[in-house]
């Protein structure tokens, strides 16, 4: 084992004195991560190792400095130092700075916190402050009370906040409490979107009242944070609360409010949705989001809503999507009213059965519902002049009862009062099959 070991460190020297990085990386996990790092022999030459390792972080390329992190972390707090050094040199790369950086937060030792704090004060390097924000945040209730001290500047404040919500602890609530009014939009955005996933009785209202924030990042933050909190849907009339929301000037705030609402549930967000899809001039992002919010409800009145929706619009992209959100029905009392739904649009018919790829959206999403009251109009299909769609149905057809499609079918076959569509189409079906 000695020998082996001695061995090793003198191939990792000559590798170092060649500047063959990608060697000495290798050597030296040999070394540390496929050895006993408490061996003595590796403890009486940790010093020379780490000397070894630290010429990559200093030397090398960013993907040599990544995979010599971890034997850092093995050598243990001995290298603490060595990269507080490294840190708090403003001469150094800045790409070995931040790596010391990350690899500080690794070791979870108090003697790194004044340092990261410092370079998080001080560098001008955004990329810099941001590894040591993550950094900082990553070490839990060590570094609270240094980051809470940061929220007291304003140059600090947004890193600091950004360092706190990476630290899901209840001690955070209340150093975030303290800007959640701060004058800087982004500031008053992270504080809320940090204390949205803690169940404190403090955070809901500060929630509702930043719905109405002039900033839109604010505005978000906090129907996103609402958006998780169903449980608390009737005590703030949570429904009442986000539905202006849905009419918000930033689409991204419309688009999570119907989200949102989703989530609530009833019949009163399901009506919201609705009042929104149908109303003129809202943009296409947003109605796409309702008619997938609608879906998500899972209800009756959202699924009738899907169908006077259908009926309403003239858009192909929504008349597309309400058809595919309609196939994804699970809930066994609902496929039946969305097969329904779809089966209705085939025998209006409808005007966006005229277009194909509509037409094979139908056809998948009857044959993903499994109601048996879908195989004849699916069979019908299969004389439509268009390929694709005849394709579909055999797949719908497939998907919703083989056996049973394929009895009738052949039983069809034979059938010599169908149209000859028809009959080519279930000749190509039964081919297919």
């Amino acid at each position: 084992m000695v020998n082996n070991i001695n061995q090793l460190l003198v191939q990792a020297q000559t590798a170092h004195d060649a500047a063959d990085w990608s060697s000495l990386i290798q050597y030296l996990q040999r070394l540390i991560l496929k050895q006993d790092s408490t061996n003595p022999e590796i403890v009486k030459h940790r010093e020379q190792i780490l000397e070894l390792a630290l010429a990559i972080l200093e030397f090398g390329d960013f993907q040599q400095r990544w995979e010599i992190a971890k034997v850092f972390i093995q050598l243990g707090n001995v290298a603490i130092p060595r990269l507080i050094e490294i840190l708090e040199d403003e001469d150094a790369d800045e790409e070995a700075r931040w790596y010391a950086a990350r690899i500080l937060s690794e070791f979870k030792h108090p003697d790194t916190i004044a340092p990261l704090v410092q370079l998080l004060k001080s560098s001008d390097s955004q990329e810099l402050k941001a590894m040591a924000a993550t950094a900082l945040g990553e070490m839990d209730t060590l570094a609270i009370a240094a980051l809470a001290e940061l929220l007291s500047d304003e140059n600090t404040r947004l890193l600091a906040v950004r360092s706190l919500s990476y630290i899901r602890r209840t001690e955070i609530i209340t150093p975030l409490l303290s800007v959640v009014q701060d004058p800087q939009a982004a500031v008053r955005a992270a504080a809320i979107a940090a204390l949205s996933s803690f169940h404190d009785e403090r955070v809901p209202p500060l929630l509702v009242t930043a719905l109405d924030d002039f900033a839109s990042s604010v505005r978000l933050a906090a129907v996103q944070g609402l958006g998780f909190r169903s449980d608390l849907c009737a005590t703030l009339d949570l429904v009442t609360q986000i539905q202006p929301r849905l009419y918000d000037l930033n689409e991204d705030v419309a688009c999570a409010a119907a989200v949102a609402l989703a989530r609530m549930g009833g019949d009163n967000a399901a009506k919201s949705l609705f009042e929104v899809l149908i109303s003129p001039n809202q943009s296409i992002k947003l109605q796409l989001e309702t008619i997938r919010s609608l879906s998500w409800l899972g209800s009756v009145s959202s699924l009738e809503y899907l169908q006077q929706a259908l009926n309403h619009s003239t858009s192909e992209t929504l008349w597309q999507e309400i058809v595919t959100v309609l196939g994804r029905v699970q809930q066994p009392e609902l496929t039946l009213i969305a097969t329904e739904i779809l089966l209705e649009m085939l025998r209006s018919p409808h005007p966006a059965t005229e277009i194909s790829n509509i037409k094979s959206a139908i056809a998948l999403s009857l044959g993903q519902l499994g109601q048996m009251q879908a195989i004849e109009p699916l069979i019908e299909l299969l004389a439509d002049p268009n390929k694709s769609v005849r394709l579909h149905a055999i797949a719908a057809l497939k998907n919703l009862a083989p056996e049973v499609a394929y009895q009738q079918l052949q039983q069809l076959a034979n059938n010599t009062t169908i149209t000859p569509d028809l009959q080519q189409g279930i000749a190509i079906a039964l081919i297919e099959w």
